[in-house]
């Protein structure tokens, strides 16, 4: 009973968090529909991947990773609170492993 409640913590607690990267991402860029957060769990903590237009990254990374390192600073902060880890990587939509090879 008591895995069934952390299970339900866990996920209402991911939920929580995709939402809020969804929206604080979506007040900076300017291509809101690209906006795409990705839920990536291991055991002990999750990733979010967020994906962005191309155009926008420079405004999600911000001037010397600024911007960044709020984004990750807020998710520490909410982590601590929801007591599970969680790390943020950010993206270009559309991008793949590939197309860094091609380079």
């Amino acid at each position: 009973m008591n895995d069934s409640l952390v299970r339900t913590d866990s996920q209402f607690a991911i939920s929580e968090m995709q939402t809020l990267m969804l929206e604080i991402t979506r007040a900076l860029v300017d291509d809101v529909d690209a906006v795409k957060v990705e839920v990536i769990t291991d055991q002990d903590a999750t990733v979010l991947r967020l994906h962005v237009a191309p155009g926008d990254i420079g405004k999600v990374i911000g001037k010397q990773g600024r911007t960044a390192r709020s984004l990750r600073t807020i998710l520490g902060a909410a982590s601590m609170k929801l007591q599970h880890r969680f790390s943020l990587d950010i993206v270009e939509a559309g991008r793949t492993s590939q197309d860094h090879d091609d380079q």
